[in-house]
């Protein structure tokens, strides 16, 4: 199962980045293998045997105690996110069952609409916007239709557009990597749906980039990010995305897009909403 591959291949990238004198080994054996610890290392600093260590990064302990998790990821030196991480990924690999089909509930798109200047934009656990308004859209996709046909995926706009996204974001690189963990931790909490994996794969096929950072399992709650904008209207902007999940849990959530008060990015997402208000009316 797709979840339990991603186990093993977080699992090994944090032990890569772990260096034997992080957890207090000596220099040790010269010419070593593999960069970070070995598997019989961390196996007994977590006081567990290699084979069953083995087992779970191979996804084969669905039933892997939560103090085993515990001193794997004290080991590996992970925050709270990662750590939070590793247990849904370890308990993925037991979950069966295709996930519930996404729907946008009413509700959520009024909220989305009730606001005018701030962009606001609901979005689905697989990364489709599911409902946006129009300063959302001005922002994000303005080569888009507004209305009518189908509305794009971010993360596919992201690592497949990748003129119009480089342009839009001053820190592609982190964007792109804030993408990636936005699928992780969705695959890590649906692991049976296959349109996410579906997307997964088709990234992985199609954008090197997408490709190479998947491969470092980047990680983040995605709750609250600050970063610059770069919109050829306005000019620049620092805004804070606030990601909040809807009460279902169904991997939905709505991002409102906000700058500080009284700063010229507040001015200039001011006048994006006018614009947008402008152009509609007329």
């Amino acid at each position: 199962m797709y979840p339990s591959s991603v186990l093993g291949e977080f699992l090994r990238s944090r032990r890569a980045r772990r260096r034997p004198e992080d957890v207090g080994l000596g220099a040790g054996v010269r010419r070593r293998r593999v960069a970070g610890l070995r598997r019989e290392e961390l196996a007994s600093l977590a006081g567990v045997s290699v084979g069953y260590y083995t087992r779970l990064e191979q996804g084969l302990s669905p039933n892997v105690s939560e103090e085993v998790l515990d001193s794997v990821a004290r080991v590996l030196g992970l925050d709270d996110v990662e750590a939070a991480h590793l247990r849904r990924l370890a308990r993925a690999s037991r979950a069966r069952g295709e996930a519930r089909p996404e729907r946008l509930r009413p509700g959520v798109r009024l909220m989305v609409d009730a606001f005018t200047e701030a962009p606001a934009i609901a979005v689905g656990r697989r990364g489709d916007i599911l409902a946006w308004n129009r300063p959302a859209h001005a922002l994000l996709a303005p080569h888009w239709p507004f209305e009518g046909g189908e509305k794009p995926n971010f993360i596919r706009l992201d690592f497949l557009e990748l003129e119009f996204s480089r342009s839009l974001y001053v820190d592609w690189e982190q964007k792109a990597r804030d993408d990636i963990a936005y699928l992780a931790g969705a695959l890590s909490r649906f692991p049976g749906d296959e349109g996410l994996t579906g997307l997964i794969e088709e990234l992985r096929a199609l954008s090197p980039e997408f490709r190479a950072m998947w491969a470092e399992h980047p990680v983040s709650d995605c709750a609250s990010i600050t970063r610059e904008y770069r919109h050829p209207e306005v000019g620049p902007m620092w805004l804070t995305a606030e990601f909040l999940r809807t009460p279902d849990d169904e991997g939905q959530g709505v991002t409102v897009f906000q700058a500080e008060v009284g700063s010229p990015s507040h001015e200039r997402l001011r006048r994006l909403a006018r614009l947008v208000a402008a152009g509609a009316a007329g």
